[in-house]
């Protein structure tokens, strides 16, 4: 509609931007979008661009071929990179899973969004998550570009140790609620350059509320 942004917005990542084990199948990036209305000023159209099981190295690889036709069209093009989960659980060296995000903003022309790593897996896993989501915000720092923590905001959270789906890895629809809060309440709306909506975007914790 006039005077509304037609904006196209390709998220990267593994199987959480996938949305596994939500059985809305939505994910955080559906719920995200969900409360990115008219109302707003954008016609918002999100692209969920997750491959489950990859590697920061493998999603920056293939940015550019998969947002090249989804970007053919609209007034403005964005992107949002939030990989990781897969790094740590495949035991990738933190320097390396540094040095691939890195290339994949380097090789933007577009506007980016970091969206960090949250705590999941075993101990050992948490811990590597850790220690890269502290090096991701170090590097987001430095670059400028906009960077979204969900590790130290869920890791205080008792909500989200539970909200697990069967797997015991993946988020259910109560977790992927969480992820969409602090995208939504961390930045989301500045980056996307509009004023949040006038009913507040809420920690809803009761799966039925999570849709």
């Amino acid at each position: 509609m006039a005077g509304r942004r037609d904006v196209r917005v390709c998220v990267f990542g593994d199987s959480f931007v996938a949305g596994v084990g939500d059985p809305k199948s939505l994910g955080w990036v559906g719920r995200v979008a969900a409360r990115t209305p008219p109302s707003t000023g954008v016609e918002l159209t999100a692209y969920p661009l997750g491959v489950r099981g990859e590697a920061t190295e493998e999603v920056v690889v293939r940015m550019p071929m998969e947002s090249a036709p989804r970007f053919a069209r609209g007034d403005e093009h964005r992107v949002v990179l939030a990989p990781g989960v897969a790094d740590a659980h495949r035991g990738v060296a933190v320097a390396r899973s540094v040095a691939a995000l890195e290339f994949g903003l380097s090789s933007l022309s577009v506007p980016a969004l970091v969206v960090g790593p949250p705590p999941v897996g075993d101990d050992a896993m948490v811990a590597r998550i850790g220690e890269l989501d502290a090096a991701w915000a170090d590097l987001c720092e430095r670059r400028d570009v906009p960077y979204i923590a969900t590790f130290g905001p869920l890791s205080a959270k008792d909500a989200w140790r539970t909200a697990r789906a069967d797997d015991g890895l993946h988020p259910d629809q109560t977790g992927y609620g969480l992820l969409a809060y602090l995208v939504l309440n961390g930045g989301w709306y500045p980056w996307l350059g509009v004023e949040a909506p006038l009913t507040p975007v809420k920690d809803r914790r009761a799966p039925r509320a999570t849709s």
